[in-house]
């Protein structure tokens, strides 16, 4: 069984092409147009579609020619327990991520922590509820922040920089990037204090800046969300 999911973000677009749990191809997508003519041309048994944008039901029925489709919603049937209190509100990127790491990690502990526009953390426990997590500001916004809400602290771009800036433009990449680190090394620190049996995951588009420096053992999937909503698709295709 072949099947083709798809994770529709603010900016770009991911397709994923799966045999059974094996991940075949992978692309990335900059235009709805491209993306829809891509998915025409392949010949997949289920689709399933994730998209932040308003209208992704109108999409999914343009894919007549697959036979077996699903638009992912907080009421989709999961491989897991969602526990969050507001379903509803929950992105289901986050979501996705979860079920990646259940993919990967059966039956143990994993905090999955996806570093993009926002970093957010999602805790899934050996069970297979997921609980929850944390959303806090991504590298790009907090330098964008220092920018937005100063009279004089100028623009500047992500780069990795020594601890000790020698610049306003280094300090402020410094501030940022160094300090995102401490975040995520404490917020590991104060989960293994309740789950010693942890696994970390990291994912996300700025995930290079830390996956070779933080503490301990950290594991770096990048295509976790499309495996998370590949498990998804296959859950439901098996009900």
């Amino acid at each position: 069984m072949k099947n083709l999911v798809v994770d529709i973000g603010n900016t770009s677009a991911k397709v994923g092409i799966f045999k059974k749990e094996e991940l075949l191809e992978e692309r990335v997508f900059q235009d709805e147009e491209t993306l829809e003519a891509f998915i025409k041309s392949v010949q997949a048994d289920a689709i399933l579609l994730s998209s932040v944008r308003l209208q992704p039901a109108l999409l999914l029925e343009r894919i007549y020619q697959i036979p077996i489709r699903y638009l992912l919603t907080h009421t989709l049937p999961l491989p897991i327990v969602n526990a969050y209190a507001t379903p509803e509100t929950l992105g289901m990127d986050r979501l996705a991520a979860v079920c990646g790491a259940r993919s990967l990690f059966r039956d143990q502990h994993c905090l999955v922590i996806d570093s993009g526009t926002c970093i957010t953390y999602d805790f899934i426990d050996a069970s297979s509820v997921y609980q929850g997590g944390a959303i806090s500001p991504g590298l790009n916004m907090r330098l964008r922040a220092m920018h937005a809400f100063t009279a004089k602290l100028p623009l500047v771009e992500v780069q990795d920089v020594p601890l000790i800036g020698n610049s306003t433009v280094t300090c402020m990449q410094s501030g940022a990037l160094n300090g995102m680190r401490a975040e995520i090394e404490g917020t590991i620190e104060r989960y293994q204090q309740h789950y010693a049996e942890l696994r970390v995951i990291l994912c996300g588009g700025d995930t290079h800046f830390f996956e070779n420096s933080l503490k301990g053992t950290i594991f770096a999937v990048q295509n976790l969300v499309l495996r998370g909503l590949n498990s998804i698709l296959l859950h439901n295709v098996s009900q």
